[in-house]
């Protein structure tokens, strides 16, 4: 009976994470992932609740566009979603990005995400 407790237990121990995984601290989401031109992108963002949070830059680029966006954000106060939108934008292969801020103006964090922007043919 003693053997079926231990082992019992020791199943349970080995189910158990080691270590608690800390969460990102900025995930991005950009859709539609591919659109026709001229496309809108709504971009949204999450991030984690801490007092060193300051800014969030978002940036849409591509080899002939360029476009960003920059918010302030009141620390642990911030709202943990923002939405984005770029509009109208051009045929392009598209890397969004946002980087989080800290106090000393240091990049905390940053996530990318490629959107295709296709040539509609209409008038081309």
């Amino acid at each position: 009976m003693k053997q079926v407790v231990l082992i019992g237990l020791l199943s349970l121990t080995a189910a158990l994470p080691l270590g608690a995984r800390e969460k990102d601290p900025l995930t991005l989401r950009v859709s539609p992932a591919v659109s026709f031109a001229p496309a809108n992108l709504i971009v949204r963002t999450t991030v984690e609740t801490n007092a060193a949070n300051r800014a969030m830059e978002i940036v849409a680029e591509s080899e002939d566009f360029y476009r960003s966006s920059e918010i302030q954000l009141d620390g642990d106060s911030a709202p943990r979603t923002t939405q984005f939108e770029f509009r109208s934008l051009p045929p392009g292969t598209y890397e969004v990005r946002a980087v989080l801020y800290g106090a000393g103006g240091d990049a905390r964090a940053e996530v990318r995400q490629q959107v295709n922007v296709i040539a509609s043919g209409a008038g081309n």
